[in-house]
């Protein structure tokens, strides 16, 4: 699947960064299947999977919220799961669980095909009387022991929590990471983009962010503080989708790297680094190594090293003697711009370059 994005979560390809998040008793597959060609990622549920989550949704059906209760649950998500792939869109199931063993066993009947997502966000007190939902937030190591498991079972697991309510969502999303999480799909609530910003400084976790993201600016805030995705539940339409996929579509076009970080002096996540100058003189990158424990000194040969080979290394002209100390594609830079002309390079490209060295030293930093 070619896109223009690049986006793998596993060996899985997304085709787009704009997701569909899911709304208890909403979000099927014939929902998903509406709104295909706008999307990458359909997150359908959430589906209570076990005796007590289960009862808790006949409570809340009872109480007049529309709730997935399919009598074979096993075969309808079967017949889901083939609708969201029919559209080329990769399946994500919000699961409400009460231990791990019914996640796994899940698992085993679905198989590696389709992502996991636990469901750590309801709030409707019978689903946190249940064991799930927000009572997970505040017992983490009940919520890790869930995503061990399914690790374990080999699949790809997703952790859907709402900002605001654990103890410490950074730290959260640390160990969530650490103990083989795929995605942080994260309801930022009113927190806004610096809280992300936090959460992405912390690991290499894939992060979705939603919540009232349904423009591009406020997509672009998000992708520029750190998401690698975006969410829309109740505003999921036709319109607002195929507006929104399209004008991230034309910008990524334009100028390469999707959710390319704003620069570090500008408030950027440590994706920028990336843009970073060499560090010789007092600014903000200083202080950012240090608490990296990353000296000057390695954090040159970390960006030399990411560029070997590549045309990133060329640039004897600019301000360092490499493009790899060059700053983004909107910042004017005639020396910059001279350099990428010698070398053959558009703007795109050199964004996309630009990720990779981003990439590559993310993975040092954190590995």
């Amino acid at each position: 699947m070619e896109t223009d994005f690049d986006i793998f979560i596993g060996d899985m390809p997304v085709k787009s960064p704009i997701a569909v998040a899911c709304m208890a008793g909403i979000t099927d597959g014939a929902y998903i299947r509406d709104v295909a060609e706008h999307i990458g990622l359909g997150v359908i549920g959430g589906y209570a999977i076990d005796p007590p989550t289960i009862q808790a949704a006949r409570t809340l059906s009872n109480q007049g919220r529309k709730e997935f209760l399919p009598r074979n649950l096993v075969e309808n998500l079967k017949g889901q799961i083939e609708l969201i792939r029919a559209g080329g869109v990769v399946p994500v199931i919000n699961l409400r669980a009460s231990e791990a063993g019914s996640l796994v066993a899940l698992s085993q009947e679905l198989g590696s095909s389709v992502i996991y997502e636990i469901d750590a966000h309801c709030r409707q007190q019978p689903m946190i009387d249940a064991g799930c939902g927000e009572f997970l937030l505040h017992n983490p190591e009940k919520l890790i022991a869930y995503v061990q498991a399914l690790k374990i079972a080999g699949v790809i697991v997703s952790v859907k929590i709402r900002a605001g309510v654990a103890a410490d969502d950074v730290e959260l999303s640390r160990r969530l990471w650490k103990a083989g999480a795929d995605i942080l799909h994260i309801d930022l609530m009113d927190f806004g983009h610096g809280y992300l910003k936090k959460i992405r400084d912390a690991s290499l976790i894939f992060i979705i962010a939603n919540n009232g993201i349904t423009t591009f600016e406020r997509a672009k805030d998000m992708f520029a503080h750190g998401a690698d995705m975006v969410s829309l539940a109740r505003s999921s339409d036709p319109k607002t989708l195929s507006l929104l996929n399209s004008q991230v579509t034309q910008y990524t076009r334009e100028h390469g790297w999707y959710n390319v970080p704003k620069q570090l002096c500008r408030g950027g996540d440590i994706r920028s680094l990336a843009f970073c100058c060499m560090p010789v003189k007092p600014c903000p990158l200083l202080p950012v190594l240090k608490k990296l424990n990353v000296t000057p000194q390695e954090f040159v040969s970390m960006k030399m090293e990411a560029v070997a080979g590549t045309p990133l290394e060329q640039g004897a002209n600019t301000c360092f003697g490499s493009l790899a100390y060059c700053c983004k594609d909107t910042t004017p830079c005639m020396f910059r711009d001279s350099a990428l002309r010698q070398a053959g390079i558009n703007k795109p490209a050199y964004m996309d370059l630009k990720r990779e060295v981003s990439k590559k030293l993310m993975n040092k930093i954190f590995k």
